[in-house]
């Protein structure tokens, strides 16, 4: 059996309804040198023969139920390691590729050998057209400095294999372990900005991040990233640094007053008691925040912002 070029990784738990569609949008794509890798997790609904009804029409699926119910991040890093291809996409359950999402992916991407992984949201990244190649710093002012740039799931990424598995894939913080993925991965290799819809993010009510359990564990974000703004490999300036501690924790206490007007007494209590700031923090960089859209957009020698080489094609 040959190698594909892409591994597309569908990882599913109890998703019956949107399932048969999902597995469609990828199978009807442009671009078609690639394997899909169903991982189920133990879902206690029709999931997993839905998925093996494509397994036994098309040789490019390949259907694996896991054994025990591994978590949702404990599963993207099991279809991983169960990949062949030298790159791998996510793709979530309940979520649609459109028909050219795989091949404007891996064009770019296989295009610019410097990036470990390219990243594609539903809106246009300012600062120029894609694909659009940022170092660690860039992408650190895109993020702590701009308009953001962590806010992408995994559905919205494609990674080179080998630059996946040597970063150790996602550490499991519940919902907001791709966040905390991409604070660290984007730290240490260039990231390539994608064009944004190239597939549709489906919102409903039983979605893990919109439970309050989630809500929760997304407190656990601002710690992290103060604690990425203190690390050795932070790619920031140190008055980068202090500029986007400032950024940080007036987007904290925003935050956190909407959630005291909303009554979330324990999410308030989580997010004050995992920020790991002192009340010497909160004196020090509690300022109004200053934010550039246009930070981390590549320039010349001139300060000019300029189109980059990567996207010229």
């Amino acid at each position: 059996m040959s190698v594909p070029l892409v591994s597309v990784l569908l990882t599913s738990y109890n998703r019956e309804r949107y399932i048969a569609t999902s597995i469609e949008s990828v199978l009807t794509q442009t671009f078609g040198d690639f394997e899909l890798l169903v991982t189920d997790n133990c879902s206690t609904d029709g999931s997993a023969d839905i998925a093996r009804s494509y397994e036994r029409l098309d040789t490019r699926v390949r259907v694996v139920v896991n054994e025990r119910n591994l978590g949702q991040f404990g599963n993207r890093n099991h279809a991983a390691e169960l990949a062949r291809a030298p790159l791998l996409k996510y793709h979530d359950s309940d979520d649609l590729m459109y028909r050219h999402c795989l091949e404007v992916m891996v064009s770019m991407l296989m295009s610019e050998p410097r990036a470990g992984f390219g990243l594609s949201c539903g809106w246009c990244w300012p600062g120029g057209p894609c694909p659009m190649l940022l170092t660690p710093r860039m992408a650190y002012q895109r993020e702590f400095l701009g308009g953001g740039l962590f806010m992408c799931g995994p559905s919205g990424a494609i990674f080179r294999t080998g630059v996946f598995r040597e970063l150790g894939g996602f550490v499991d913080h519940g919902a907001p372990s791709d966040h905390l993925f991409w604070l660290r991965a984007c730290a240490r290799i260039n990231v390539l900005l994608l064009p944004a819809d190239l597939f549709w993010y489906r919102q409903h009510p039983s979605q893990e991040f919109q439970s309050a359990r989630a809500q929760r564990e997304y407190a656990l974000v601002f710690g992290a990233s103060w604690q990425a703004l203190d690390a050795r490999d932070c790619p920031l300036t140190p008055e980068e640094r202090e500029q986007a501690k400032r950024n940080r924790v007036y987007h904290l206490a925003k935050r956190t007053a909407q959630d005291l007007r909303r009554a979330r007494w324990t999410t308030v209590h989580t997010r004050l008691r995992t920020s790991g700031l002192s009340l010497r923090d909160w004196l020090t960089y509690l300022r109004p925040p200053r934010r550039d859209a246009l930070a981390g957009t590549p320039v010349d020698a001139n300060g000019e912002y300029v189109i980059p080489q990567s996207s010229v094609q």
